[in-house]
């Protein structure tokens, strides 16, 4: 199971919860102490100019785990890359 940083490995699909809305993207609990962010290019496969046109916050989504900083304990998602092509 997924429960610290330390668990995660690009490329696994995990379910979240969006925590919280940006300009430049979203934030997500995966169920780690850290929340991803999904930038804004990573939300949607078309072009996104305000995050709030497509996602809510406490909305469920599934997330990709793109890149994991664990020095920095940044935690890099994508939406777009989660549903396929």
């Amino acid at each position: 199971s997924v429960n610290k940083i330390q668990d995660l490995i690009p490329g696994m699909i995990l379910p979240g919860i969006i925590t919280n809305i940006t300009a430049f993207g979203a934030f997500v609990d995966i169920g780690v102490h850290q929340d991803g962010l999904v930038h804004i290019s990573q939300l949607s496969h078309t072009f996104v100019r305000d995050p709030n046109e497509v996602v809510k916050l406490n909305q469920k989504v599934s997330v990709k785990i793109m890149d994991v900083d664990i020095d920095r304990k940044r935690i890099n998602l994508s939406i777009k890359e989660a549903k396929g092509n």
